[in-house]
């Protein structure tokens, strides 16, 4: 049985390896493809894995061997769903796998936020500290986290971690979700709505899924209901703000920072306007890419096909 693995290079570049699944089929594994070779890459292949290559229904219609997809993401907007469903096509997700990255890389963005670590280590490596005339110096505000409130935007998974840490910092938390699970174990803890939360939150972390009613969720109008204190972070998906928005936002004041790991489009145009925007961090949507987390999605992209090949699959978006 033919597999073949669209996009493989960014899960691994040559660190992990591809055994358990090769175990599975006869695997082809290219780094990169683009749209125009999707059709004859895939070709007779009933099993496929994307990250990223988008397969829609102008692909999906013409490839009427395929049945299953596996995404090597826990994100699946990449694959038209509804038509993979119509026509008996399996897609099936990787959840949880990069949970503790994801938290991580939050809180790194936000420590940054608050106290300037890399850019105060470059100006003790420029000699700023060497001439000092006092025994320490700050060139940007330093922000104590505990006491502050911490809004959640996406209570899952994720979000319910982060919470973990920042309430380990003495921060409140304002969680925000469609589902709102039990948390009455929780201290300092509050469920509202997105409005409410945005005003009220000195650090906003955004962790919910994408769909159209979330696309564009932060906006000039949402930005302009924060505090003019407040820090946003987004380790979730690129689309959920509008990059110019948010741009502006700093720019003007509205806003004090942000932290940010996905922008809307991905690899960015070199005129993005948050590359000027300031005290702003940008990362290259890596939050999950940790060699731990990318060695747990494998595995369990590897288990999900074992699955299916064996009649009961799993984690199946599309149900």
């Amino acid at each position: 049985m033919k597999i073949v693995v669209l996009d493989g290079y960014t899960l691994n570049p040559g660190d992990i390896s591809w055994e358990a699944i090769s175990k599975q089929g006869d695997l082809k594994v290219y780094d990169r493809t683009p749209e125009d070779k999707i059709l004859e890459r895939v070709g007779d292949a009933e099993l496929v894995f994307t990250n990223k290559t988008p397969l829609r229904e102008n692909i999906l219609k013409r490839l009427p061997g395929l049945k299953y997809i596996g995404v090597l993401a826990t994100g699946y907007n990449v694959v038209d769903v509804d038509y993979a469903k119509a026509n008996g096509v399996i897609v099936a997700n990787v959840p949880g796998y990069g949970t503790a990255s994801v938290v991580q890389m939050t809180i790194a963005l936000l420590l940054e936020l608050s106290l300037h670590v890399q850019e105060h280590s470059d100006s003790v490596r420029a000699g700023d500290w060497a001439t000092s005339p006092d025994f320490c110096y700050w060139k940007f505000p330093l922000v104590e986290l505990e006491g502050k409130t911490m809004g959640i935007i996406g209570f899952g998974r994720i979000g319910q971690k982060v919470a973990d840490v920042a309430s380990s910092f003495g921060m409140n938390i304002i969680g925000s979700s469609r589902t709102k699970t039990d948390q009455s174990a929780r201290k300092n803890f509050r469920w509202a709505e997105v409005p409410e939360l945005l005003r009220e939150s000195d650090v906003v972390s955004i962790h919910c899924p994408l769909f159209p009613e979330t696309n564009g969720l932060i906006n000039r109008e949402s930005l302009k209901t924060m505090k003019s204190s407040a820090f946003l972070l987004n380790t979730s998906r690129g689309p959920l703000v509008v990059d110019r928005d948010l741009a502006n936002a700093l720019n003007e004041g509205i806003i004090a920072g942000a932290g940010i790991d996905v922008l809307s489009v991905e690899p960015p145009s070199d005129d993005n306007p948050l590359f000027k925007a300031k005290n702003c961090i940008i990362t290259p949507h890596i939050a999950w890419a940790t060699k731990e987390a990318r060695s747990r999605l494998m595995d369990l992209a590897s288990q999900n096909l074992a699955s299916y090949l064996k009649g009961s699959p799993v984690n199946v978006v599309n149900k």
